[in-house]
């Protein structure tokens, strides 16, 4: 496949590029409108990037013409199972132009890499059952580790 992107870590100068893939990616599972992510949260997380006390970091694939096509945010935590650090997929998103164009993949080895790097023991992710087109992608980069999650809000 050609590649006509790169993926590198994010800059502080993406932000407006960033933002609208992030806003793309949120309405992607129903977060828009009236059920729109607090702007408070989005500030939060764009400064945790560029934090080095914090465990999430950021990676975008751009392409050519310097636009940003795709991104991949990922935390590290401690496991009960390992000494070393654990690496969660925490987002992933490709702009609707660019997929099919190996950005996703792009975009979970880049994780996968900087996930060694750290001396990680695992990169894990997670999707609604219902999205078959990251499946598929998941399917061929990854495990299905037969696990559901669950969860419960704490208010």
């Amino acid at each position: 496949m050609n590649r006509n992107f790169v993926v590198r870590p994010i800059q502080e100068a993406d932000f407006s590029s960033w933002k609208v893939l992030w806003d793309g990616y949120n309405a992607f599972y129903g977060r828009s409108g009236d059920t729109a992510l607090d702007p408070q949260v989005t500030a939060a997380t764009w400064g945790r990037f560029f934090d080095g006390d914090e465990p999430v970091h950021a990676l975008v694939a751009q392409g050519e013409d310097g636009g940003l096509l795709g991104l991949a945010h990922y935390l590290f935590h401690r496991s009960t199972l390992s000494l070393g650090p654990t690496c969660y997929l925490n987002d992933l998103y490709t702009a609707e132009a660019a997929r099919g164009q190996g950005v996703g993949r792009a975009l979970i080895e880049a994780a996968h890499q900087c996930a060694a790097d750290a001396g990680a023991t695992r990169l894990y992710w997670h999707t609604q059952t219902t999205n078959a087109t990251a499946r598929r992608l998941y399917d061929a980069v990854g495990e299905d580790s037969g696990f559901m999650v669950y969860r419960k809000a704490v208010l």
